[in-house]
């Protein structure tokens, strides 16, 4: 099948790249330049020049496809359009950026799903990516389960979006909401704890908060690439999986690795200093997100394969490189 990807050339979307690409399938992927689309020719797939935001380019990528698969959303403020930067930091107080920020991308987000979903015809398949933290904190989240419709929820804006598939659903197209986890991890990438190797050797100490019991799940990003082709394949109108390989790690555990690796003392925090000690993730930090990934496994017949979370912080030269 022709199949549109965005967020192509990111760590999860190249990796979902590869994967069609090994499947058989014919891939044209969004990239922002010639030098970003550059693997993606290596890897044998074309290259569509664009942003997210760039409605009628999604339009044309997606019009030419038999499905979709959507990945990309804007993390970082560098990458949003200088208009929306501006509305984000003058917008109103200081304090509000982080949701300002969070609240263009989710609109983004929600605009670039319509946009594709329109473009594509009855039937095809459209899957777009969510994420685990938009749950609600401490029960065992399952794939049956809506997202935490609480104002507060730390992933809710984002995962606001799974109704727009739903509603395409119901207009006939095969839509497929995967929610990832806080870490999606493997040799360049550890997802949320990318940014916690920096931040424990910035501050000499590795740190998690209260008694660190509270779980986060994670997924090896080739095993997730994998249900991404799964749910685009055979997923059924509507569907939604959870890309979880293990349900919930304590984060004092993943903080240990990390003070280990850095060489640094693993210390406990109280919620108020996790905010200055995590900035802007620091209200995901304490979060509890045990998530199955049961009836995934079951639907699909997802099973994942790769070196787990722990094993793979380890033994990564990605502490050096930083």
């Amino acid at each position: 099948m022709r199949v549109f990807v965005t967020g192509a050339t990111g760590f999860i979307g190249f990796a979902i790249v590869k994967e069609l690409i090994g499947a058989g399938h014919q891939v044209t992927g969004l990239a922002r330049s010639e030098a970003s689309g550059k693997k993606l020719v290596e890897a044998g797939a074309q290259v569509q020049l664009g942003t997210v935001d760039d409605l009628e380019g999604l339009r044309r990528g997606a019009s030419a496809a038999d499905g979709a698969i959507h990945t990309a959303f804007y993390h970082q403020l560098a990458h949003v359009p200088l208009g929306t930067r501006l509305g984000v930091f003058l917008g109103g107080a200081p304090s509000g950026i982080v949701q300002r920020f969070m609240e263009a991308a989710a609109a983004t987000d929600r605009r670039a799903i319509e946009t594709i979903a329109a473009a594509l015809g009855k039937g095809s398949p459209l899957v777009a990516t969510f994420g685990t933290l938009g749950m609600k904190p401490k029960l065992l989240a399952t794939e049956d389960e809506t997202y935490d419709h609480s104002p507060r929820a730390f992933g809710g804006i984002r995962a606001k979006n799974e109704d727009v598939l739903k509603d395409w659903a119901a207009r006939g197209l095969r839509t497929s909401a995967i929610r990832l986890p806080p870490i999606v991890h493997g040799p360049t990438a550890y997802g949320l704890a990318s940014l916690l190797i920096p931040m424990a050797r910035k501050k000499r100490e590795s740190a998690y908060v209260g008694d660190g019991m509270n779980r986060w799940p994670s997924v090896h990003h080739l095993d997730a690439a994998h249900l991404f082709r799964l749910a685009f394949e055979q997923g059924p109108a509507g569907g939604t999986y959870h890309g979880v390989d293990e349900e919930g790690i304590p984060f004092r555990e993943i903080a240990e690795v990390i003070g280990q690796r850095l060489n640094v003392p693993v210390v406990s925090k109280t919620p108020e200093e996790a905010k200055k000690q995590f900035g802007f993730i620091g209200p995901a930090v304490p979060l509890d997100n045990p998530t199955s990934s049961k009836l995934t496994r079951e639907r699909l017949g997802w099973s994942p394969t790769h070196m787990r979370l722990l094993a793979d912080l380890e033994q990564t030269d990605f502490f050096s490189k930083l």
